[in-house]
């Protein structure tokens, strides 16, 4: 994740939770939180529960952001925030939760007097991991048109660029999908473990072979005991825990988006 997209990430994300962006440019961001992110994001309950006891006028935090430090105004103080950092894990985390599941319309133009029809479209993104003793995060995003099964990749990227609206657009009306959003989401899924099942495997091979000198070693320290004490088995199925390989796929968030 590049950090202009980190960027424009954290910009969509506090504007779909009505945060004010009270500044906004290369490598910066600044933002007026609401009391609903402030609870969410700056882990403040005693303030908020003394507040709530009290009656007190609630005083939501101001939070600036470095998201690229050369391009960012000199001086300037922010948290640093990049991918791997605690705030931006953080903030997917609550992503997560707040928006795991959206219905949204594209908007027409405003000169629009004619029924357009809306094309409901499955929207999902999703992490996919390669996990050994390493780990490697690959996140991908699908469409999938509900009424002919066309699918399509990158399709937040695609769907940003449009207007959306979580209430139906005036002079429109939307189609009964035919294909439904569970039988959607299996036939991304067989999609992804068919591209998945055609990958190079060294990646595996070599945590395999990382996992056979392990094992190796732990043959070798306990020798030829022919009663293995319990200790040894523990040690054997952490080993296998640790180096196994396997690749997991997860549903970050998803929607259905109804389309022009």
């Amino acid at each position: 994740m590049q950090q202009q997209e980190i960027h424009q990430f954290l910009e969509q994300y506090f504007l779909a939770n009505k945060c004010e962006l009270t500044g906004s440019g290369n490598g910066h961001l600044e933002v007026q939180l609401t009391i609903d992110m402030d609870k969410e994001l700056m882990n403040r309950p005693f303030y908020w529960h003394y507040l709530e006891k009290t009656g007190g006028i609630p005083n939501p935090m101001r939070i600036s952001f470095i998201t690229d430090p050369i391009a960012a105004p000199e001086g300037m103080k922010g948290e640093n925030v990049h991918f791997g950092s605690p705030r931006l894990h953080q903030i997917f985390q609550s992503a997560k939760r707040l928006s795991k599941y959206v219905r949204l319309y594209e908007k027409q133009p405003a000169f629009q007097i004619r029924q357009t029809p809306l094309h409901p479209w499955l929207g999902v993104n999703m992490k996919i991991s390669f996990v050994c003793d390493r780990k490697k995060d690959v996140f991908r995003s699908f469409g999938l048109n509900l009424i002919n099964g066309q699918l399509v990749e990158e399709f937040h990227e695609q769907v940003s660029q449009r207007p959306l609206t979580p209430k139906i657009p005036d002079f429109c009306f939307t189609l009964s999908p035919i294909i439904r959003p569970a039988s959607g989401i299996n036939r991304i899924h067989t999609f992804l473990e068919n591209e998945l099942s055609q990958l190079d495997e060294s990646w595996a091979q070599a945590a395999t072979k990382r996992w056979d000198e392990d094992l190796a070693l732990l043959e070798h320290f306990y020798g030829d005991t022919v009663e293995k004490p319990e200790s040894y088995y523990t040690e054997k199925e952490a080993l296998k825990e640790l180096y196994e390989p396997r690749i997991t796929m997860e549903i970050i968030n998803g929607g259905i988006f109804y389309l022009s």
